[in-house]
């Protein structure tokens, strides 16, 4: 053995070790800022963004100077899974603006309780190809009161988008 190469660590440090010199604050990467791109009229994506955080941008793909990931929204009815795939397939036949990174599809229940089979059915092919976030039927949103916590149902969006608070 070569006794004038380098040797590895004595000791073996556990877990995250900082760039930063010692006595400094560590700086932490910014959470992932998102676009929220609605796949048909009333998805939802208004209220999403002033619970979630991020940008609405509404039917429209995001304008530049806009976050480049993008998460797809539409409601769990036979209409919204339909304009999701459409969305799903724009993607991939490049009808998106270059530069868009797709994260995951948003599902805003329409209605509270379970979602029938055939629409739980036409969730597969969808769930196949891309990450699916589901949102229930929140009622005090659908007055307009967005000041509680993201529904617990909810919680890895809440992650995803970096604001898990305090489950309902």
């Amino acid at each position: 053995m070569r006794t004038d190469m380098q040797q590895g660590p004595e000791i073996w440090i556990r877990g995250p070790v900082s760039a930063e010199p010692p006595g400094t604050a560590p700086s932490y990467a910014s959470p992932r800022r998102y676009s929220w791109v609605a796949t048909h009229g009333g998805a939802g994506t208004t209220t999403l963004a002033a619970v979630y955080g991020g940008h609405d941008c509404g039917r429209d793909w995001p304008a530049p100077g806009a976050p480049r990931s993008v998460l797809l929204v539409a409601r769990t009815h036979a209409a919204g899974l339909d304009a999701v795939v459409r969305a799903l397939e724009a993607f991939r036949g490049g009808g998106a603006p270059a530069g868009l990174d797709l994260d995951s599809v948003v599902l805003v229940a329409d209605a509270p309780g379970r979602l029938p089979r055939p629409l739980a059915q036409r969730l597969e092919p969808i769930e196949s190809v891309v990450d699916v976030h589901r949102v229930p039927w929140v009622a005090a949103w659908r007055l307009g009161d967005l000041s509680g916590p993201p529904p617990r149902e909810a919680e890895p969006l809440a992650r995803l988008t970096g604001t898990a608070r305090a489950a309902r």
